[in-house]
């Protein structure tokens, strides 16, 4: 037994000193190491989160500084302190957290210059919130173009990285600067006021919905004021405009018409852009940035409507919500239709056919104002009554003749809306076109 593991430990013996004797005699081949240059490292591995500060420095030019606040906004601190653009940081930092090489060029570099990176072009200064930083170098295009020569600092490698890489670096002031006109938190407005030359208009939202709230209180068409906040949280400066663009941009401002003057009022603050027209440019002063800037036409019109524009023309607010409930009164005439399921009854108990009382719906929820007016309503000829939302939502509206037109209001509010005799008379039609559905075929 003892001379069997004697055994066993020669053969072992005999197999180690084989392998060393071939591995002394076969040192890896030329091949082999290009593979490890080859071999694309990662440069930076970082956590977003945990970066708290950003340097670009280039040279021959101004230094780029970045810092994060306390409640995690990117602010750019140098060279003057302006608010930062969040998305075009993150983007920033998506690119810097994670850079891998395109191949390594040199495991130790003698001589740097070479590469252009004993005076690179660009350095790229990383702290994390630990307050170690690190320092990227970038030099000269590689001969194709397509590439970049890098190294860290106290690193000896030398790499190359994808132009676009670099690209994603290279960033100026007016490239991270908060370009918005207003920053207000447009998810959180309160209150919009609305100052022409036409008239003052104010609007509140409760929730979700907006209503008009001076000259008087009326319904406001919630998309319509949409499209306001829309345009205003799009109004944005043309950082790429020159001193010369921002002289003639004071000029026309100051010898410009005033178009309107718009104040939002979210949870924190109040900010106010003021637009004014100078022959068929539009320009914008705002309490929020400094400078006078052209913005687009398009905002300037959005902004130049009157009170009319805004307001519901809507005669009814259910909507697509499917109603359970509607009467309708005209003249002698009557219907009482409610919803079970899938399926509408009438006061009777007798089963409609539902396609016949869709279409009623359809048209009372189609019911519109041609233009709004101050007086006209009479005697109510037709009143319809729609029960929706579990029966939690009840509106109720009172048509009259005046002359060829029609007048309506709703039930409770002082606004009077004028209908197309058209669009009653089709009302009309459906109405008396809702039928019984055909009994049922017998088995």
């Amino acid at each position: 037994m003892k001379n069997h593991g004697l055994l066993i430990a020669a053969v072992v013996l005999a197999a180690l000193t084989g392998a060393l004797y071939w591995s002394n005699h076969h040192p890896p081949s030329d091949n082999a190491a290009k593979a490890s240059l080859d071999t694309p490292p990662k440069i930076l591995s970082l956590k977003q989160e945990d970066i708290s500060k950003i340097a670009i420095r280039k040279k021959g030019g101004e230094e780029l500084n970045l810092a994060k606040g306390d409640a995690g906004k990117w602010q750019i601190t140098a060279p003057k302190p302006l608010g930062a653009d969040q998305e075009a940081v993150s983007s920033l930092l998506s690119s810097v957290s994670s850079l891998n090489a395109d191949r390594l060029v040199e495991d130790k570099a003698a001589d740097v210059s070479q590469y252009g990176l004993a005076q690179p072009a660009l350095e790229l200064d990383v702290t994390s919130k630990d307050g170690q930083p690190q320092k990227l170098f970038l030099g000269d295009d590689t001969p194709a173009g397509s590439a970049v020569f890098a190294k860290l600092d106290g690193d000896p490698r030398v790499f190359t990285i994808a132009s676009y890489n670099k690209t994603s670096i290279d960033k100026t002031t007016n490239d991270l600067r908060d370009k918005r006109l207003l920053t207000v938190d447009f998810d959180k407005l309160s209150q919009i006021e609305l100052a022409t030359k036409k008239q003052d208009i104010e609007f509140g939202r409760n929730k979700q919905e907006w209503q008009i709230i001076k000259p008087k209180p009326l319904r406001a068409d919630n998309f319509q004021v949409e499209e306001i906040v829309r345009k205003l949280r799009e109004a944005k400066m043309d950082a790429t405009s020159t001193d010369a663009d921002e002289k003639k941009a004071v000029t026309a401002f100051a010898s410009g018409s005033q178009v309107a003057t718009a104040r939002v009022t979210d949870t924190a603050s109040t900010q106010e852009l003021q637009i004014r027209k100078s022959k068929d440019d539009y320009y914008a002063k705002s309490t929020a940035v400094p400078g006078i800037y052209k913005v687009s036409s398009n905002l300037g019109k959005e902004l130049d409507k009157n009170l009319d524009d805004f307001r519901n023309k809507k005669l009814f607010d259910f909507g697509y919500d499917d109603p359970s409930k509607v009467e309708l009164h005209d003249g002698p005439k009557a219907y009482f239709l409610t919803k079970g399921g899938q399926d509408w009854w009438s006061a009777d108990s007798k089963k409609m056919e539902s396609s016949s009382v869709q279409a009623l719906v359809d048209k009372i929820r189609e019911l519109s104002a041609s233009k709004f007016v101050d007086s006209g309503f009479t005697s109510p000829t037709l009143e319809v009554t729609v029960t929706s939302n579990d029966g939690k939502h009840v509106e109720k509206v009172l048509i009259s003749k005046s002359g060829d037109a029609y007048m309506a209001k709703r039930d409770n509010e002082p606004a009077l809306y004028q209908l197309d005799s058209s669009s009653v008379a089709e009302l009309q039609k459906v109405a008396a076109d809702v039928k019984p559905a055909p009994p049922a075929a017998k088995k």
